[in-house]
């Protein structure tokens, strides 16, 4: 095997990668333990991507909106670049690049990510659930494409339930996650959905968990785990070795829901996250299954 992450001149971008992924997914981190070496290598190398490019926006460091929007231009300049030759000297890129090339990734996908990062400064309100799919496919979604790319598939299928699994994980984010954002002035709930329950924008900004909206709540958890329900069809498309990572994934990612459900799907409560134990008793089941199975 090409132990490509171990090249001298890739190695610390490599290991930086890593870092990152384990400072801001540990979930994911968690889940990526048990892939074959060098797609464990790869992932990192994807996650860090995908966090350096996400946090241009959500780190802003005092930076108008004109440099934040330059400095992710010359990101894409970048990416255009190296996944024409294969390298580049960014602290990121220098991983992703060589990545990119041995996965044939299509430059569509980091392209489309870059997309979405930069809609959080373009809007904070969504009207319809049509709308909210393109940010959660462009900030998620693509992260599973690209992932599929490194861990393979014996169908192109395959690509279709990962774009599934993205929306269901980036819909648990904003379940979890509408507290904080409603403090940072955002809204990511569909309009539409708010109107069609009766809740006001008030009662999300005021923190009032009226009826109204725990049942619009319960019904943004029950669409979540309809998505789950179609990306997890796809998990048996991918190489044996990597399937019990991605299982993990999606149960580790799909207990936040669960969690919000035995909050009476109160959001104002605080975030949810899955217990470290019951992290690893997901992985060690699953590690069973790749000893039996795999």
């Amino acid at each position: 095997m090409d132990k490509f992450w171990l090249n001298p001149d890739l190695k610390i971008s490599f290991l930086h990668a890593r870092h990152l992924t384990a400072h801001f997914a540990k979930s994911f981190y968690v889940s990526a333990s048990i892939l074959p070496t060098d797609k464990r290598w790869a992932t990192y190398a994807v996650y860090g991507f995908c966090r350096y490019a996400d946090n241009l926006i959500d780190a802003p460091r005092g930076r108008t909106p004109e440099e934040l929007f330059a400095e992710v231009e010359a990101l894409r300049q970048e990416l255009t670049i190296c996944h024409r030759t294969g390298e580049s000297e960014h602290s990121v890129m220098r991983a992703f690049a060589p990545v990119m090339s041995r996965c044939s990734m299509p430059l569509e996908y980091p392209m489309d990510l870059l997309k979405g990062v930069t809609m959080d400064m373009e809007f904070d309100r969504y009207q319809t659930f049509d709308d909210l799919y393109v940010f959660c496919y462009r900030v998620a979604s693509v992260v599973g494409l690209m992932m599929t790319c490194v861990l393979g598939y014996k169908d192109a299928s395959a690509f279709e339930y990962a774009e599934k699994m993205g929306i269901a994980m980036q819909l648990t984010n904003i379940l979890r996650d509408v507290q904080e954002d409603k403090n940072m002035g955002r809204i990511y709930l569909p309009q539409e959905d708010l109107a069609r329950f009766g809740v006001s924008e008030q009662d999300i900004l005021q923190e009032r968990f009226s009826p109204e909206l725990r049942d619009c709540m319960r019904f943004q958890v029950e669409r979540a785990h309809e998505y789950y329900e179609e990306g997890d069809k796809g998990i048996s498309l991918l190489p044996r070795s990597s399937q019990y990572a991605i299982s993990a994934a999606s149960k580790i990612y799909r207990g936040i829901l669960y969690k919000i459900e035995e909050r009476d799907f109160n959001p104002f409560l605080g975030r949810v996250f899955v217990p470290q134990r019951k992290k690893m008793q997901i992985l060690a089941g699953e590690v069973v299954r790749t000893k039996l199975f795999g």
